[in-house]
């Protein structure tokens, strides 16, 4: 067996349920902060247009809180600075079943979606730190002890080929030759 030295991430995540907009318009959203260092990304959704906006600002927030009061009590040495959005998903909640009226006296149903928005946030450790070694595996009675078989070198066919094709050309010299 290989020993393989891994560092756990700690990540930290905050949730908002039933939220009153659709899981598609929620993405738009969630999708442009994805991967981006938390700053930026409370920079990016702060400006935008979206009406879920400050629905993921506030989640958002809520998870970097998450995160120092997490370091606080537990003894982390989390630095702020280094956290960035890990993972961002707007998932479905449950349907509202609205009726509105149509002519005749009939109804037509359509639902209201809700959302439930999670946001996860992680710290980017330096490339040094996370780069785990592996030893090389050793040879076991399990792998095979045949040596492999190497290819053929290229077949003769071709270099048949060539021959006849130089045969032919010396051929038309002669005979031109020979008029």
């Amino acid at each position: 067996m290989s020993k393989i030295a891994v560092q756990k991430v700690r990540e930290f995540r905050a949730e908002a349920k039933f939220q009153r907009s659709s899981p598609q318009k929620t993405k738009l959203v969630l999708d442009t902060i994805k991967g981006m260092r938390v700053e930026q990304a409370l920079n990016t959704v702060h400006f935008s247009t979206k009406r879920m906006g400050p629905v993921v600002e506030k989640v958002l927030r809520s998870a970097i809180q998450n995160a120092t009061y997490a370091s606080q009590e537990q003894g982390l040495d989390i630095d702020v600075d280094n956290l960035y959005v890990r993972t961002a998903v707007a998932n479905d909640g449950p349907r509202m079943k609205r009726i509105r009226p149509a002519p005749m006296g009939r109804a037509f149903r359509y639902q209201r979606r809700l959302t439930h928005i999670i946001v996860t946030v992680a710290e980017k450790k330096p490339a040094t730190e996370a780069v785990a070694i592996a030893p090389k595996p050793e040879a076991t009675e399990m792998t095979s002890a045949k040596p492999v078989a190497k290819k053929p070198a290229a077949k003769k066919a071709p270099a048949k080929k060539a021959a006849a094709k130089k045969a032919a050309t010396k051929k038309v010299a002669t005979k031109k030759e020979a008029k």
